[in-house]
């Protein structure tokens, strides 16, 4: 799924609004509201020669896994929980499968990943089954939330070197050389301070615009670097269709954090003129952060 193809970590809100989340005792699965907790954190792995199937690895390096126990004698669903086998098997390998705005994980053998609600102790417990009740068909829906996106890694471009006029053959030479700028990845991490570029050299094509992806609350991890991608346009809607495509995700609201109170403030029509160099700061549309910005208009 191409969500997946630009992600390295994700996190996984079920319809209960809680995250899929791997429990300190290194095997259990629950689901918490903390979804800033890096148990709730998920790494992406890929499975070769399988087109579209995933793992997903707790913080703890241990695989979301699919086991054969009841997770109570004489009901159907039966437990999820954190193993790392000698030998990874298909009961560590999902399908992840769209369902509108949200996902199923599908396991090799046809069942889906459960969010279960209720009482306990079914409340905040996660199994794999197939709900034939209409009222838990959604329980095996999930929002998933990217945490880190993999990227190409290339130096941000360098301005060209300065034309040396000599005098002896200024008649002949008088024109500079015709930019040629080198082709680059378009979505590169910041790598030093020392590469940093204020704004592009002309004829690179566009604007450099960096930016960090918040939580569902608005805030940004600071001990991730800014994702950088050039962009050609200036408008604000294009730059938000820019973004949507480079990331995989469908909505999203381009903010800018205020330096005076912090707020984060939706950016509105045209972008600054002379592709000048931004930094921004990307909300999705389903987070609370998201959908506060959109009811209210309001800075958060």
């Amino acid at each position: 799924m191409d969500l997946f193809q630009k992600a390295t970590a994700v996190r996984l809100r079920s319809a209960h609004e809680k995250y899929l989340t791997a429990e300190e005792d290194e095997e259990s699965v629950t689901q918490d509201r903390n979804g800033a907790s890096t148990s709730a954190k998920w790494t992406v792995e890929f499975v070769e020669n399988l087109d579209g199937i995933i793992r997903l690895k707790s913080c703890y390096g241990k695989y979301l896994t699919a086991t054969n126990q009841p997770f109570l004698l004489g009901m159907t669903g039966r437990k999820v929980a954190q193993t790392l086998p000698r030998r990874l098997d298909s009961s560590v390998e999902w399908e992840p499968i769209r369902e509108g705005q949200f996902l199923k994980l599908k396991t090799r053998y046809g069942q889906f990943l459960r969010a279960n609600g209720g009482l306990p102790p079914w409340r905040n417990s996660v199994t794999h089954d197939v709900p034939h009740r209409t009222t838990t068909q959604e329980w095996i829906l999930w929002d998933v939330h990217v945490v880190e996106i993999l990227v190409a890694y290339s130096p941000v471009p360098k301005p060209p070197p300065p034309l040396v006029l000599h005098s002896d053959s200024f008649a002949s030479n008088s024109s500079p050389p015709s930019n040629n700028p080198s082709n680059y990845a378009s979505f590169s991490r910041q790598e030093s301070n020392e590469t940093f570029i204020s704004s592009p050299p002309k004829g690179s094509g566009g604007r450099l615009i960096y930016f960090h992806i918040a939580d569902e609350h608005g805030q940004i991890d600071e001990g991730f670097e800014e994702l950088c991608t050039t962009f050609k346009g200036s408008g604000v809607q294009e730059l938000k269709e820019k973004l949507e495509e480079e990331l995989g995700i469908n909505g999203v609201i381009v903010c800018t954090r205020s330096p005076l109170n912090g707020k984060l403030y939706p950016l509105r029509l045209q972008l600054p003129p002379n592709n000048a160099t931004m930094h921004v700061i990307v909300v999705s549309t389903s987070s609370q952060a998201g959908q506060d910005l959109a009811k209210t208009g309001m800075p958060l």
